[in-house]
């Protein structure tokens, strides 16, 4: 078993409108104090080039572009025992609270989550905050999974464009 890891606080401008789950922060990102702060998570530049932004370079600055563009950005998990990075490696997961991050951001009617493990967890766990919010499962943008960086970016970009379909 691995060892109790606990996931930062959510980053929850008050007008957002868009939310975008992980399942629990790497190895990495923890020892760097922020989220997606693996050199090859595609995250940041996923969301540098859907918004034609300049690449984040630091923590504020990341923090002002999902201020910016009305996202909050969390894990569906606030702690779960974890030997490395995998997602297979989760075990005692505990789950985030749902109703208070919908309850500080009213108007989040998108949520998109970062991979397959966080959209299996949020069935799980947060389904029940999905009525009147459309939802997605987006390919994850850790560097574990493989799937061309274009073809991510192409998902990223349209999942994000104003143009999604509501339920």
């Amino acid at each position: 078993m691995g060892d109790r890891i606990t996931a930062f606080p959510p980053v929850a401008p008050p007008g957002a409108t868009v939310l975008i789950l992980g399942s629990m922060p790497s190895v990495e990102s923890l020892a760097r104090g922020f989220y997606y702060a693996h050199p090859r998570n595609a995250f940041w530049r996923i969301l540098a080039e859907v918004y034609g932004e300049p690449l984040p370079a630091d923590i504020p600055a990341k923090v002002a572009l999902l201020h910016r563009r009305g996202i909050a950005l969390w894990d569906v998990l606030e702690s779960c025992e974890r030997q490395g990075s995998l997602d297979s490696a989760i075990r005692q997961a505990r789950p985030n609270d749902f109703e208070g991050l919908f309850a500080r951001c009213p108007g989040i009617d998108r949520v998109l989550l970062n991979g397959g493990t966080a959209a299996r967890l949020f069935m799980k766990h947060g389904s029940a905050y999905l009525e009147n919010r459309s939802w997605e499962r987006l390919p994850s943008t850790s560097p574990a999974y493989t799937l061309p960086y274009e073809r991510k970016l192409a998902l990223w970009r349209r999942a994000l464009s104003n143009e999604h379909e509501s339920l």
